[in-house]
């Protein structure tokens, strides 16, 4: 992948176009009368409230331009050109550990829309970035901290 493109599915693209409407005209507008409130407590050179609202507005200016950015070059993913038997961006691979049969089942995302609890793992973590490449029967060694995992590739969908 390019540097600086991001590759989203459509529905990772979504979900951030969602957030990023949402801190345009939601956040903003509740940290703007968090502000206000608190400059009518008085002096705000020692104002806890008025530090935190503010504190929330920059972090919440950080995302924002965060997010537009991101956006701007964040590319589709259209898996309908892509090979279907081997381990893409996109892709749910299911697995199966070599040493315990456990079968488990990921599909590669990018970093931004990676969510461990939803089974969807970044390709550039060690797993995913193991992973990629890879065709159905292949036995695949991933290095990670606690040692060497052996995973055979059972199933590639999209």
């Amino acid at each position: 992948m390019p540097q600086g493109d991001l590759y989203l599915t459509r529905e990772g693209y979504e979900k951030l176009v969602e957030e990023l409407d949402n801190l345009r005209n939601v956040r903003r507008r509740e940290i703007s009368k968090a502000i206000a409130e608190a400059r009518a407590h008085g002096d705000i050179s020692e104002n806890a409230e008025y530090d935190a609202a503010k504190d929330a507005q920059a972090q919440n200016e950080k995302r924002i331009a965060d997010l537009e950015h991101k956006l701007s070059s964040a590319k589709i993913l259209d898996d309908s050109n892509m090979p279907k038997d081997e381990v893409l961006i996109g892709a749910t691979v299911k697995l199966q550990d070599v040493d315990s049969k456990e079968e488990m089942e990921y599909t590669l995302v990018s970093e931004e829309e990676a969510d461990y609890e939803k089974n969807k793992i970044s390709t550039s973590s060690p797993v995913g970035s193991s992973l990629l490449g890879h065709k159905v029967n292949d036995v695949v060694q991933i290095k990670i901290p606690a040692g060497t995992l052996n995973y055979k590739v059972l199933k590639i969908s999209r």
